[in-house]
């Protein structure tokens, strides 16, 4: 199988899985973080160089304060106990977004999480944690904007490669995955994954599968990827 370089996946359903259940939305965000690992594990197996893992979009500040403090402290403890198995496996861990607003403890966690994580080779696993795509967009035309104040960069010299190195995660995304039942990205990597092959699944994210992640693979090895061209020039060398 043609395994994608790089997955990302929008983890919907957690809520619905819970309410399904007539069980507090809390309940569904730990069952979804049984699913990140799962997942992550899986990946990892199949061979996908970069996993990112839409955990908490800077749109979510807007749900219940309690779920989002729920949601917090989750995080921290998913830190605490999947820290040690990630470095054990080869994987190193990035958070990508803007956590400025998070806990100070939970900031500290993530750092200390990256930091022994960081010599991981097998796979980078990113997680997208007050993360938004404009947010992303924006952020990489200031630092661009800030080195052409300074001098070191010509406002004409900047391009299309340029932004994207200054990205939150610069690779392209090869195959968006999005469980739960909903068609759209909800900006989520929209640079990043504007060539990307799209796999909607109706799961709700708590019970995907490696199974489910196989069935999205093999839907991304019968794609033809022309990126602009037609299908005669990819079997013609230019």
């Amino acid at each position: 199988m043609t395994v994608p370089r790089h997955v990302a996946i929008i983890m919907d359903g957690n809520g619905r899985w819970a309410k399904n259940r007539g069980l507090p939305r809390v309940m569904g965000h730990r069952a979804g973080a049984k699913a990140v690992r799962r997942i992550v594990e899986e990946a990892a197996r199949r061979g996908i160089r970069i996993l990112t893992l839409f955990a908490f979009s800077s749109e979510n500040w807007k749900r219940p304060k309690l779920e989002v403090t729920a949601l917090m402290q989750l995080f921290a403890r998913a830190l605490d106990s999947q820290t040690p198995d990630l470095k054990k496996n080869g994987i190193s861990l990035r958070v990508i977004g803007d956590t400025s607003g998070f806990p100070e403890a939970l900031q500290k966690k993530i750092r200390q999480a990256e930091a022994e994580t960081a010599d991981g080779a097998r796979m980078r696993l990113n997680v997208a944690a007050g993360y938004g795509g404009r947010w992303d967009i924006a952020r990489a035309a200031q630092k661009l904007a800030q080195k052409a104040r300074e001098g070191a960069l010509a406002p004409e010299d900047i391009n299309e490669e340029l932004l994207g190195r200054e990205l939150a995660e610069p690779s392209d995304v090869d195959l968006l995955i999005r469980t739960g039942g909903e068609r759209r990205v909800s900006n989520f990597l929209i640079w990043q994954a504007s060539y990307s092959e799209l796999w909607f699944s109706d799961i709700l994210w708590p019970d995907f599968t490696g199974e489910d992640l196989d069935a999205a693979l093999k839907y991304f090895k019968g794609r033809e990827r022309r990126f602009g061209m037609i299908s005669e020039q990819l079997q013609t060398p230019l």
